[in-house]
């Protein structure tokens, strides 16, 4: 790997370190945690991609990433949001991403970036992240036509998340549905009006029972406490 190709990358760290907060986020499952690759998940692995083409759009996929990274998070369908430091989507940064419904606990989260170059980034999730393993965002010609995508290799990180993502309508659903709706967004953005192409296969359907404990790092479990414990944070505050 040459100098150039470094600078593309994030350099490795054994836990996460959360810099800045912004005020109406909520910080949880994040600092502290160490990055949780395919290999240390529990469930079956799965090969997901996602494409859209941007028929008519004169944009190359430089100007594409260059957009997507600018405004990740705009680009999201509603119920999620995510927190992206000062520098944006860069080697070695993080973001804190927060979802759920109304009347609900905030589901937070967050990503390492571990890789950005002018035509792909890609990110990896902290412990209890529903999944384990890389995901790209990524922009190319072909044909004279640029296509994005977004390309996951992943497990569902515990029993529990595993549950929900072979259950109808959840889980897996909802994460699919995330992407196709993002790409949906994207598309519009430059005027583009096509469907989402989606491939999903499942490249290893053994399940790692040695990977069970994960459950104990389960940020939808953890983010339940956070929210419970929140009163007496400001009762804390407020005596200090």
């Amino acid at each position: 790997m040459t100098g150039r190709d470094e600078a593309y990358w994030a350099k490795p760290v054994r836990t996460l370190t959360v810099r800045t907060v912004p005020a109406d986020a909520v910080n949880a499952n994040v600092a502290g945690r160490r990055v949780a690759g395919a290999a240390q998940g529990f469930g079956q692995l799965w090969h997901k991609r996602f494409r859209v083409r941007l028929d008519g759009a004169r944009v190359s996929p430089q100007e594409v990433i260059r957009v997507w990274k600018d405004r990740f998070g705009d680009f999201w369908p509603k119920g999620a949001r995510v927190f992206l430091p000062a520098a944006g989507i860069a080697p070695g940064e993080i973001g804190l991403i927060n979802a759920g419904v109304p009347g609900a606990p905030t589901f937070a989260t967050g990503i390492l970036v571990i890789y950005a170059d002018d035509v792909s980034f890609s990110f990896i999730s902290p412990e209890g992240h529903p999944f384990t393993g890389p995901i790209t965002f990524s922009a190319f010609d072909d044909d004279g036509t640029t296509v994005a995508e977004v390309e996951e290799f992943t497990r569902a990180s515990d029993p529990l998340w595993e549950l929900l993502m072979i259950l109808p309508f959840v889980g897996g659903k909802i994460q699919n549905a995330q992407w196709v709706g993002t790409l949906g967004n994207l598309a519009a953005h430059w005027g583009a009006a096509a469907d989402v192409e989606t491939r999903i296969v499942c490249l290893d359907r053994r399940r790692q029972w040695s990977q069970a404990k994960n459950v104990w790092h389960n940020a939808g479990i953890h983010s339940a406490i956070h929210a419970i414990g929140a009163p007496l944070r400001r009762v804390a505050r407020r005596v200090d």
